[in-house]
């Protein structure tokens, strides 16, 4: 998630549009945890949207100096859950499917405020902000790489056996993997851009259009 920061309006709009849906999806995940009989992030405090309570610093650092950056891992008690491997799938499932429930509200919601003759730039930018923003983070925290979201949705609908020989695969290797596909080797794209791009860009145009702006 790059973008250019000489713009101070575009910065504001980006770093609003990066923390709440970086606060959307943690508390999804802690949400998601405490329904399924583990509290520990609710007692951590993490069931909230406010984004001070998901902020990791190297993240944040990164987030102002590349475009790019991530929050806190939602702290989980497996020894709480019912079914460790299915639960904690259902958990990784629902980071990125708030996302993409948050980018089809604000769809929504700008398509309403359109309606009311809305013609603001802040809220068209903002509206902008957070539907591309959700559905990029959502999107690429389903890659089956570790340490993301998909790399534990496989592992915990796989067979038992095979589940635990792709864990560890991902878990050795899972960063070399993640910094692999960012590089740009494949004609100025990296594999991100590639396997990503398309499908972000399909889904935003959809919601863009289904809220009137284009």
């Amino acid at each position: 998630m790059l973008t250019s920061f000489s713009n101070p309006f575009s910065l504001a709009i980006f770093v609003v549009s990066f923390l709440f849906s970086l606060s959307v999806h943690e508390a999804a995940h802690a949400w998601a945890a405490n329904r399924l009989g583990d509290p520990t992030a609710k007692f951590a405090g993490r069931l909230t949207l406010n984004p001070l309570a998901h902020l990791d610093p190297i993240g944040t650092i990164l987030l102002f100096l590349l475009g790019f950056g991530w929050g806190k891992p939602v702290p989980i008690d497996e020894f709480n859950l019912d079914n460790p491997r299915r639960d904690g799938a259902l958990i990784s499932l629902a980071g990125p499917g708030a996302n993409l429930i948050a980018a089809t509200f604000f769809s929504f919601f700008w398509w309403l405020t359109y309606q009311l003759g809305n013609n603001s730039l802040i809220v068209n930018n903002l509206m902008s902000g957070l539907i591309q923003l959700n559905v990029i983070l959502g999107l690429f925290n389903l890659l089956p790489v570790y340490p993301l979201d998909g790399s534990k949705i496989l592992v915990g609908f796989l067979p038992e056996e095979a589940a635990q020989k792709i864990d560890n695969i991902l878990k050795q290797r899972g960063i070399l993997i993640l910094i692999f596909l960012f590089l740009p080797i494949f004609f100025g794209q990296s594999l991100i851009d590639l396997l990503i791009a398309p499908a972000a860009k399909s889904i935003i145009n959809l919601l863009l259009f289904w809220a009137k702006i284009s």
